[in-house]
């Protein structure tokens, strides 16, 4: 997510992170109300009202409208529409951490889980086992039909439990069975 929009939502929650702002907020919405009405209602004084109404100002939840000497409060439920559509979407909201590494966590698996070459035990986590299941199909090449024999010695190498590792890496949709030959399958990708 760009810096920008990381401190838009910054501003927004700040303001939003506070007891007295929240319940302002709702009175606005059902109805417009002076700093003297909020006053009352939160049983506030009138300075603090006037606080807490710049910081919602400043992220443009609420509007003011001067009627005569008084001035009137009411939310700006646009901005509420806005943000929602416009930041607090799946997309945008997975972009928040896309300078993360995701290539260390699977590293930290692998370290955990490889020693040298031989895999110390299968992963119970399912997220954990994908990793080993990436791993272990960089063991073999696109293109090559293998026969399960085969298929078993290459995993042998890494853990015993072989026969387990090719269901896990035909589940897994690294490899694929056909004709009584396995070929690895070029979706990597699709597995994160």
């Amino acid at each position: 997510m760009k810096t920008e929009q990381i401190q838009i939502v910054l501003r927004f929650f700040k303001a939003l992170a506070d007891e007295s702002r929240l319940k302002i907020l709702s009175f606005l919405a059902n109805q417009e109300c002076s700093v003297e009405e909020l006053a009352v209602l939160l049983q506030l004084k009138e300075p603090t009202v006037s606080h807490h109404l710049a910081k919602l100002k400043e992220v443009n939840l609420v509007t003011m409208r001067p009627e005569g000497n008084t001035h009137l409060y009411q939310l700006e439920s646009m901005t509420l529409e806005s943000v929602s559509k416009e930041i607090f979407t799946p997309g945008n909201i997975a972009s928040w951490v896309e300078d993360v590494d995701i290539e260390a966590w699977e590293m930290k698996i692998i370290q955990t889980y490889i020693e040298g070459e031989h895999l110390k035990e299968i992963p119970s986590s399912r997220k954990k086992r994908l990793v080993i299941m990436k791993w272990l199909a960089n063991k073999f090449e696109f293109g090559v039909q293998y026969s399960e024999s085969t298929i078993d010695e290459i995993l042998k190498r890494y853990h015993p439990d072989f026969a387990n590792l090719r269901r896990e890496l035909i589940n897994y949709k690294f490899i694929q069975q056909k004709d009584r030959y396995y070929y690895l399958v070029d979706n990597r990708n699709a597995n994160n």
